[in-house]
């Protein structure tokens, strides 16, 4: 070095020096970015849907999850403790409590239909009336299925109000009742206006998660309304576990929620500037990350898992038979509350006939139905038979039934329903 000093004089070759050492530290700089973000993405994933969602997840939650509600924390929202083995437990247990299985005969899993509303009363006198028919609704359709049902008014997570309540919850309900196959999440909205009506479970047997949607509408198009989340099945697996998680992480109140719903505007065709909801996350979701869950999630349109009622309530009296839609849900309806996006009298008019044409379906089953679609009132509508009347003296009451009973093996020792985890 001093040859080559005295070659070129010290000054220049202090200059040389400096910027060696600018170039070595700009190859260092360069060697640990490419380290962390293979570490991060995975070789081979660089610019892809995944990439995506993990910019989303940096720049939403690592930098606003400790400015949100919850404070105090840099770590991304978490439903729960983190469960990387249930089917595997799950797979135990239901060895170990064989008077619990989780399909009740074949082709027939265990369902459980969970549904539930705010524990405060409504603000609307009237919307606590139709809570109740709503739940009326439900506990018929269920009893002709053989599907259990739980109604809920809880706050689980103080962090997921409203509409992002249902995540905890159906979180909580997967890992407490492992015997359950599929859990069915129904808004407080939303009605069956067809009793007789079976999901057609065969269908669904390599899915896990089946929601009212169009493959197009929410790959090609990104639409906000792409998919519905009132109605949809979730099979009680691991993967159901991780996509909640992954689905939880725009829920959070506060700045998060405030922050991905302006994410998911500017994302989504046509959403309007609101709050992160859950349907829109779960499109977004889907939408960059299709390879991790697509092959897994069934978008049903055949029947109605969710039927928007401003189309259908009108024309019920033209429908008969299989042209009756499953269930009608009043999206934008709020007869709860008193900020719906349409007139409340609007809304508790159509669900009023929407009640009584489910209710006619099962009154009809004992000779009566209501006056009219818009009327409380029930008259008469055939005469007890012979045969019922044979039937009604022997048993006590007639209880027709659409769907066989559930069939089940008496409930060994070790039958009892606890939470694994």
């Amino acid at each position: 070095m001093e040859v080559i000093g005295k070659c070129i004089g010290p000054q220049r070759l202090r200059r040389i020096q400096r910027t060696l050492r600018n170039f070595k530290v700009t190859i260092l700089c360069l060697f640990l970015t490419v380290v962390v973000l293979r570490g991060t993405v995975g070789p081979g994933k660089f610019a892809t849907h995944d990439q995506d969602f993990i910019d989303f997840r940096n720049r939403l939650l690592v930098k606003l999850q400790s400015t949100s509600s919850g404070g105090g924390t840099n770590k991304p929202y978490r439903l729960g403790p983190a469960i990387s083995d249930w089917d595997e437990l799950r797979r135990k247990w239901l060895k170990n409590n064989r008077g619990f299985p989780n399909f009740i005969r074949p082709g027939k899993p265990r369902v459980l239909l969970v549904t539930g509303s705010s524990p405060e009363k409504c603000e609307n006198p009237m919307g606590d009336h139709y809570l109740l028919k709503s739940i009326k609704n439900k506990i018929d359709y269920c009893r002709l299925h053989g599907i259990e049902i739980f109604y809920n008014l809880a706050v689980l997570d103080e962090e997921m109000t409203g509409f992002w309540g249902k995540l905890p919850l159906i979180r909580k309900l997967l890992l407490s009742h492992p015997e359950v196959e599929f859990i069915w999440w129904m808004d407080s909205d939303a009605m069956f206006t067809d009793m007789s009506f079976e999901i057609p479970w065969d269908r669904y047997r390599d899915f896990n998660l089946v929601m009212h949607g169009w493959k197009e509408m929410v790959y090609d198009q990104r639409s906000w309304v792409g998919l519905n989340t009132g109605s949809f099945l979730m099979r009680n697996c691991q993967w159901s576990l991780d996509i909640l998680d992954a689905w939880a992480l725009m829920g959070p109140m506060g700045k998060t929620r405030d922050e991905a719903g302006k994410i998911l505007t500017k994302e989504l065709k046509d959403r309007p500037i609101f709050e992160a909801d859950d349907q829109s996350a779960m499109v977004y979701l889907l939408a960059i990350q299709r390879e991790k869950w697509g092959n897994k999630i069934f978008l049903e349109n055949s029947y109605n898992l969710h039927g928007y009622w401003g189309i259908l309530v009108e024309k019920f009296e033209e429908m008969i038979g299989e042209n009756r839609p499953l269930v009608t849900h009043f999206v934008g309806c709020k007869p709860c509350g008193k900020a719906g996006d349409y007139p409340v009298e609007r809304c508790l008019k159509a669900m009023e006939r929407a009640f009584n044409f489910g209710d006619n379906q099962i009154l009809h089953m004992y000779g009566f139905a209501h006056k009219s679609l818009m009327s409380r009132r029930v008259e008469k509508i055939r005469e007890v038979t012979d045969n019922e009347a044979e039937m009604k003296n022997e048993v006590g009451l007639i209880q027709p039934v659409l769907s066989p009973a559930v069939e089940v093996e008496p409930p060994s020792s070790k039958g009892t329903l606890s939470l694994i985890r």
